[in-house]
């Protein structure tokens, strides 16, 4: 996507709610796992976000909040504690109205969808990656092992870095996806970063997904 092209993509953002659902189904493409053991790491219990699951909320904010960025494309996402450091592709919805998934042949790469928020702009953008392929672990394998305080940066094509902190890590039954609490905006700035996760089977692969929460910290 062209930088020529921001404008007309900043008028078509698409509220998260309204698209919950579809992306939901559209990450459950991306279960290509091979049987492995012990499997990709799951989040603990001391990483997940406080409150109810449906609620759309963040965790307070110590001092005062991050000046948001203006709309630009993501180019780079790197998770220092973790070991990511990939590549983003734009995604965008497949003929049947489901979100797309990056090339699976691709083990790391990530993709944000172009129709949402931007990471650093005030709002929820996501990030989604597969956790395996069928040659093995891919660009989030790692996620559901991500602690709180960790850091998220995203690098734009506007040549700014957004960065982020971990505030909780879970994972979610594909069969009960609080889509408002991933999804909504909270009134900051905030990242999603989303990948398959929960118990693994071979005739259906995943049965959850992983979610990282996280909130812009920095600029630079």
């Amino acid at each position: 996507m062209g930088r020529d092209q921001w404008g007309t993509v900043r008028g078509r953002h698409t509220p998260w709610g309204a698209i919950a659902l579809v992306m939901l189904t559209g990450l459950a493409l991306m279960r290509n796992g091979v049987e492995t053991s012990p499997g990709p790491p799951q989040p603990a219990a001391a990483a997940s976000v406080s409150g109810s699951r449906d609620a759309v909320r963040a965790e307070p904010v110590e001092g005062e909040p991050v000046q948001p960025l203006a709309y630009a494309p993501a180019a780079r996402v790197r998770i220092p504690s973790i070991q990511v450091d990939a590549p983003v592709i734009d995604v965008n919805l497949d003929p049947a109205g489901w979100i797309e998934a990056p090339p699976a042949q691709d083990p790391n790469l990530a993709g944000w969808y172009q129709n949402g928020i931007s990471p650093g702009q005030r709002g929820t953008a996501v990030v989604v990656g597969h956790v395996d392929n069928l040659s093995g672990p891919a660009v989030f394998y790692g996620l559901g092992s991500l602690q709180k305080g960790g850091r998220v940066e995203v690098s734009r094509y506007d040549d700014r870095v957004a960065v982020f902190e971990v505030y909780g890590v879970e994972v979610f039954s594909k069969n009960d996806f609080p889509g408002a609490r991933v999804y909504g905006d909270t009134g900051y700035s905030e990242l999603r970063v989303i990948t398959c996760g929960g118990g693994y089977s071979k005739a259906d692969g995943y049965d959850g997904n992983v979610v990282a929460f996280a909130r812009l910290v920095e600029t630079r």
